[in-house]
């Protein structure tokens, strides 16, 4: 009996699979990572930062300019370890809630009721820009309308709870930060409603990749 030979199929070394490149060594991954997953206005900003090196190098010598680069340094490390948390906990929660649920709550039909529930989780947000903008962020995938969006990020700057308790009462004392919370009470459900109002059409940043990231 002539046993011919093996298909490409039965080869055990054709078979095999072609070993992947890694990813630091594939120019795509590259071009991906610092054209896409940076916006322009990072490259600008990067480029404003060379230069404002340079100029201390040159004005102010090299020991202020290593100086100044410590302290950079130092403000990233206290940074990195916040956003990796304020990431983590959108991401948890993206996974945890009931999205069919939250979406009714916050979607287009959402009304006055949406406004007010945005009020009252931007005021009691705590943290800083990381966590706030990773929440929205999140209620933007799930859905959320604008108005519903720009209430919820007006609240966490104008009536942060936090920041009330940490700033205002101990440096303005209790009368003023009441003033303060009251008459801008309802500038949040203000900037909500002529959100909606606005003829403007939203489209979120990369709203997919935001879905898969999240």
């Amino acid at each position: 009996m002539i046993v011919g030979s093996p298909s490409p199929d039965q080869d055990p070394e054709r078979a095999k699979p072609e070993p992947e490149i890694e990813f630091w060594r594939n120019p795509r991954w590259w071009r991906i990572w610092a054209f896409e997953s940076f916006s322009p206005m990072f490259h600008v900003f990067l480029v404003l930062a060379f230069i404002s090196g340079a100029l201390v190098w040159w004005l102010k010598g090299e020991e202020v300019f290593f100086a100044a680069l410590a302290a950079d340094f130092q403000m990233v490390l206290d940074t990195v370890p916040r956003v990796m948390a304020a990431i983590g906990v959108a991401a948890t929660l993206w996974v945890l809630i009931p999205r069919e649920k939250i979406s009714a709550l916050i979607g287009r039909n959402s009304g006055f009721l949406g406004l007010m529930l945005a009020t009252v989780g931007g005021a009691i947000t705590p943290g800083g820009p990381t966590s706030a903008f990773s929440l929205l962020a999140m209620l933007g995938a799930l859905g959320a309308d604008r108005g519903m969006m720009i209430t919820y990020i007006s609240a966490w700057a104008t009536l942060g709870l936090q920041r009330i308790l940490v700033w205002d009462v101990p440096m303005m004392g209790m009368d003023f930060s009441l003033l303060r919370f009251v008459a801008t009470l309802p500038l949040p459900i203000l900037a909500g409603l002529l959100a909606r109002s606005l003829p403007i059409t939203l489209t979120l940043k990369e709203e997919r990749r935001l879905r898969d990231r999240l």
